[in-house]
């Protein structure tokens, strides 16, 4: 019977995935991810295949359900609750920028945050007028909301705004967070499968002010450019 309250939702999800869980594969999963999170043990495909069926089902408060998955202890529920709100986008309204917000800064770490970012840029392509949201997060004093900012547009492939990218990174260019580099320099990788004559130009008319982390990660793809 499908689900239909948020409790029936995340019982069902923990019906699911329970037991699957692997004390063995649990402690390197942990490890992996700096001791932050305990988990199930429960790798990615096998949890995806188990709560497909919810996913295929879906017609509950989608936010609700993802707020109390995220509640639980376990890693997992977070990766739940990260696949439901990617494949059930459509069904956001701009106002639930917000509720993606808080769930940013809660449990924050690149996993959740990277998955968390895609959804947002779904969002405001849904959304135009979110794009001034965007323009605020990049200069926000959380590094989670401004790798969010850097990395929302990565699945916009041709309709990318390579202004508002390239802004972007030479604003949080100076950042000496680690994250933050990083996401640069993957924000600029994957605007180059699109446009890398582009990219290579940015990257040399920029070099003294991007860190080296940042070149790197954008130029793995892109020797013999122009």
């Amino acid at each position: 019977m499908t689900p239909r309250s948020t409790q029936d939702w995340v019982q069902a999800v923990q019906a699911a995935l329970r037991p699957l869980a692997d004390a063995e594969r649990a402690g390197p999963m942990r490890a992996y991810m700096k001791d932050q999170f305990p988990f199930l043990g429960v790798a990615t495909p096998a949890r995806r295949q188990a709560v497909a069926f919810l996913g295929r089902e879906w017609d509950g408060d989608i936010l609700a359900v993802a707020q109390s998955l995220w509640a639980l202890p376990e890693r997992e529920y977070q990766y739940v609750a990260c696949d439901l709100l990617r494949q059930h986008v459509q069904g956001l309204m701009d106002t639930d920028l917000s509720i993606l917000y808080l769930l940013i800064l809660d449990k924050s770490w690149w996993d959740t945050v990277d998955s968390l970012a895609v959804t947002v840029g779904a969002l405001v392509q849904q959304y135009p007028r979110l794009i001034a949201q965007m323009d605020e997060w990049i200069a926000n004093p959380n590094l989670w909301i401004r790798r969010v900012a850097l990395l929302h547009q990565l699945a916009w492939k041709s309709e990318t705004d390579q202004d508002r990218l390239f802004g972007y990174c030479l604003r949080r260019a100076g950042d000496t967070d680690f994250f933050i580099r990083k996401a640069i320099g993957w924000a600029l990788r994957q605007y180059a499968r699109e446009n890398p004559t582009a990219v290579a130009r940015f990257i040399r008319s920029h070099e003294n002010q991007l860190s080296g982390l940042s070149i790197r990660e954008a130029m793995k793809h892109l020797k013999g450019e122009p």
